[in-house]
This record gives C-alpha cells, sequence and structure tokens, in this order.
C-alpha cells in the first residue's frame, strides 16, 4: 500500500510509485527528534550523571527510549516502506533482514567492545570499583563457553545490552505487518495490539493466565526475560510506522488536542519520579505501585504509550509543517545560532545507529572518568560536555564516510 497525499509526515509520493532507485528524502522532524534522543540517552547511560534528573523519564512514564523506538518506526518506513511498494514483499523482506544483519552485528561488536574496555580497567589493578560487575558481566567471563553461545543467540542478553537486540527483533516482524497490510490494515492493527496484548505480563497475571504472556528469555540460568520485551515495544514502533505511510491519518492541529496533550502531560508529573521526590506526592506512588502493569517499561505499558503519543503531538505541533519551525532562519545572531544547533542535531539524528552504539561505549568511559574527578556539578558538566562533542564528532565523520570521499578524490 502505498501512502498518502494527505499525509503531512510523507515525501515525495511519486518515488514510492517510481520503478527506478531513487534517493531517500529526511524528513527535518525525524532526524531532529532521534538526534535529541540520542543526546538523552548518552546522558541516562552515564553512571551518576545529575544531568538525567532533567530526561523525560523524570517528568512522566515515558522517555528517550520511546523516542527511539517511534522514530526508528517512522525512518523504517521510508527506509523499507517503498521498497516494499517498488520491489515487491519478497525482496522487502530481504532488505529488513539485511538491516537486521546490521542491527545485529552491531549489536555483538558493541557487547565485546564493553566487556574488553571494563576488564581493562578491572585488570589495571588502579581502580577501586569492579567495573565488570557494575554491569554484571561477571557471568559472562565466569562462564564464557555457554555465554558466548547464548550471546550470538540472542538468549543471553544483558540489561545494559537490550536495546539493539529489541530492535531487531522488531525490525523483523515488519514483513507480517506489510503482509497483513496487503489484506485489509484492520488486520494490521489487530495484529499489532494483539502481539502487544499477549506481552503483557502483569497484565495477564492479573487475569490469571500468565503462561500466554509473550516473551524472550535474557540468560540461560535464570528465568529473567529480555527487559525491553519487542513484542510490547512494536506497539509504538509500528504506531510510527503507520504514520510515516500514511495508514493513520495526521491529527489536526487545533486549541482542544493541544489542551489535552498538554494536560495528559503534566497530570504526569505527580506520578513522575521528579513528582514523587521534589514534591512529595506519597499516593501517587502508591498508586504506581498498583498500577505496575499499566506503567511497566518492559513490556510498554498502556499509559507509557498514552504519554509518549501526547508529548509527539506537542512536538509535532511545535516543529510546524514539514518542520517549517525547526528550519526556519532568519537574519538575527539567535535565529542563525539556532539553525546552527538544529542542524548539529539532525546530523546526530541522521546517524543514529553509529551515534548510538558509541554513546553506549562512551557512556562507560563517561562513568569511570567521573569516578576518578568526582562529581561535581562543574566536572560532571564538563564530561557531559565531552560526550556531546565526541558523539557529534562521530556522526559528522559517519555521515562523511557514507559519501564516499575516495571516489571523486585526487592526489
Amino acid at each position: 500500500m502505498s501512502m498518502t497525499a494527505a499525509n503531512p509526515y510523507s515525501v515525495t509520493m511519486t518515488e514510492a510509485k517510481s520503478s527506478a532507485p531513487v534517493s531517500t528524502v529526511r524528513d527535518p522532524r525525524l532526524d531532529f527528534y532521534r538526534g535529541m534522543a540520542m543526546f538523552i540517552i548518552l546522558f541516562a547511560h552515564t553512571p551518576g550523571n545529575y544531568f538525567t534528573s532533567w530526561i523525560p523519564a523524570r517528568w512522566g512514564f515515558s522517555d528517550a527510549t520511546e523516542m527511539f523506538v517511534f522514530c526508528s518506526g517512522m525512518a523504517s518506513a521510508i527506509a523499507f516502506g517503498r521498497t516494499f511498494d517498488r520491489a515487491g514483499w519478497v525482496l522487502g523482506s530481504a532488505r529488513v533482514g539485511y538491516r537486521v544483519w546490521q542491527v545485529y552485528w552491531a549489536h555483538i561488536a558493541m557487547f565485546f567492545t564493553i566487556a574488553m574496555m571494563l576488564a581493562f580497567f578491572d585488570s589495571t589493578g588502579l581502580f577501586q570499583k569492579n567495573y565488570v560487575g557494575s554491569l554484571n558481566l561477571v557471568p559472562f567471563f565466569n562462564h564464557p563457553a555457554q555465554n558466548m553461545i547464548g550471546l550470538f543467540t540472542l538468549t543471553y542478553v544483558p540489561n545494559y545490552f537490550d536495546i539493539l537486540p529489541m530492535y531487531l527483533a522488531i525490525l523483523a516482524m515488519m514483513p507480517f505487518v506489510m503482509a497483513a497490510s496487503r489484506i485489509h490494515l484492520g488486520l494490521v492493527a489487530a495484529l499489532v495490539f494483539a502481539v502487544w496484548f499477549f506481552a503483557q505480563h502483569l497484565l495477564l497475571k492479573n487475569l490469571g493466565n500468565p503462561e500466554l504472556a509473550l516473551s524472550l528469555p535474557a540468560e540461560p540460568w535464570s528465568a529473567r526475560q529480555w527487559f525491553f520485551n519487542p513484542f510490547g515495544w512494536q506497539l509504538i514502533f509500528f504506531t510510527g510506522f503507520a504514520f510515516m505511510r500514511g495508514w493513520i491519518p495526521a491529527p489536526p492541529v487545533n486549541v482542544q488536542l493541544i489542551a489535552l496533550a498538554v494536560f495528559l502531560v503534566v497530570i504526569n508529573i505527580p506520578f513522575s519520579h521528579i513528582g514523587m521526590r521534589e514534591f512529595g506526592f506519597d499516593w501517587a506512588r502508591d498508586w504506581r505501585i498498583a498500577h505496575k502493569w499499566m506503567i511497566s517499561k518492559s513490556d510498554f505499558g498502556i499509559l507509557r504509550y498514552v504519554h509518549f503519543l501526547a508529548l509527539a503531538y506537542l512536538g509535532w505541533v511545535v516543529a510546524g509543517e514539514g518542520g517549517k519551525r525547526l528550519i526556519t532562519t532568519g537574519q538575527t545572531k539567535l535565529s542563525t545560532a539556532w539553525a546552527y544547533v538544529v542542524k548539529i542535531i539532525m546530523k546526530v539524528g541522521s546517524q543514529s545507529l553509529a551515534v548510538f552504539v558509541f554513546s553506549m561505549v562512551f557512556a562507560r568511559f563517561s562513568g569511570l572518568l567521573l569516578d576518578q574527578i568526582g562529581r561535581s556539578t562543574l566536572k560532571t558538566a564538563l564530561v557531559n560536555f565531552l560526550g556531546i562533542a565526541a558523539i557529534i564528532a562521530v556522526a559528522y565523520f559517519v555521515s562523511w564516510i557514507k559519501k564516499h570521499p575516495w571516489r571523486t578524490a585526487k592526489v
């Protein structure tokens, strides 16, 4: 099914119908918000980082993970949807499989890089902290043969390394969703919501049917499951996918919807970490405990979905049609500076896989650095700015490499 012209997210519609290869037209909103998610993910994974007091996860149910997965769904609709339209289901599925292959090896490389780095920290004898133990990788080093098999078969997935496996598992579902879309879009909705429902462990437990829950094993020596259950998180991925494909019409921009979105965001604050910690909403803490299934991060509880959609709507309104408020240039120094900042953020968002893998590695180095120099306000800020500069440099370097500069270079 091709995208419709009524969808303001969509790019050149004739590209979906053309039999010739076409270049991808990037959506500035997609790259901007995905870039913002990359910075937040870096902060969130840096141990002992006070910057995390201001990330979305502290103010509501959803966080940067939803931003990353939702935007990845939208990007996948652009990158793979037109392949299905132009080349058919088999070749579209093959292209998705190739992307799964890339993400898989990115995951493996990231694991060994971080494991090696932490083992090196411990082997020097210079640091009092056990860095291998800080990520609970002691079982891997104690039983490398067994866990090597688990690592490569994705049956051993330590918590710090669970986002990419979740992402590649969701990507693997795309051919089934595209097949269902050729029958009826209602079947797509039924499939996506049914899979999400059967991923809700706590809900099914409350209903007396925990054995029906869908999940994947995270380690061979216990019953622990993947922290990010792909069967739950595919809901937000395919929501973004459906918006970009035009399967879901874009919501209108009006005062009523804006007010509703603002209300949903604000009402989340009492139930957030900030609300309970700073404002003493003890009743909200009790509510969270009693309704844990609704906000479960592991299985993607329904209220995380509602909260994120409210934030996404406000972000879409702020960006303007086609992202015009993000990319508008002016003559003042402030507008010029803002345009430059937006350009940098979009560059980071356009290279999200490379930036994500690098940031997860760099976050552990940042943690070591803070352990040694201390976590004063100034020192922590400087380490964060160092990380920001590093991932920006990576984004620009990867973008430059992808242009194959050696093809036109002359000695």
